[in-house]
């Protein structure tokens, strides 16, 4: 798992350069929103649960997915629903945290549909899910970073498309 700061003196590294005006831009504000970044993953994780809970609730509840025969129904399915969007949100805290969406190929993505697929996990209401914990997250985070989870949430939505 590399941050934003790691991916800049890579790629520079790699090229054997000095840092550019753009890479140092790029720092720049990464470390100017590194306290609303702060701030946030407190937030969050103070409130994880309750997160998952809401999201839940707002994309999944009283869908033919926790009905009887569906995906969710039995409180063992229900159970690892919870559990699969709490590591979303927490890796998706992570990926905020460094700057880097990334991250969350090698953390979430890589595998994860196919898994899902063999498993029978329907992926629309996966991403649904996805989209209402976004939603939920910007609410308690507030808009500015809420922007910034929200380029994680998209990015792991767009990894299961």
């Amino acid at each position: 798992m590399q941050d934003a700061i790691t991916v800049l003196i890579n790629s520079s590294d790699v090229q054997g350069r000095f840092l550019d005006t753009a890479g140092l831009d790029k720092l720049r504000g990464y470390y100017k929103s590194g306290e609303l970044r702060a701030r946030a993953a407190t937030a969050i994780s103070g409130n994880a649960a309750s997160l998952v809970t809401q999201a839940v609730a707002k994309s999944l509840m009283y869908t033919d997915i926790t009905a009887p025969g569906g995906n969710m129904y039995t409180c063992r399915r229900y159970a690892a629903c919870i559990r699969d969007l709490e590591y979303f949100l927490r890796y998706a805290t992570y990926a905020m945290l460094a700057g880097d969406p990334s991250i969350l190929d090698e953390r979430i993505l890589n595998g994860l549909r196919e898994t899902y697929n063999a498993l029978g996990v329907p992926i629309g209401g996966t991403i649904r899910a996805i989209q209402a914990m976004k939603e939920v997250t910007a609410e308690l985070v507030g808009a500015e970073a809420g922007k910034e989870m929200g380029v994680c949430f998209d990015y792991m939505c767009a990894g299961l498309s």
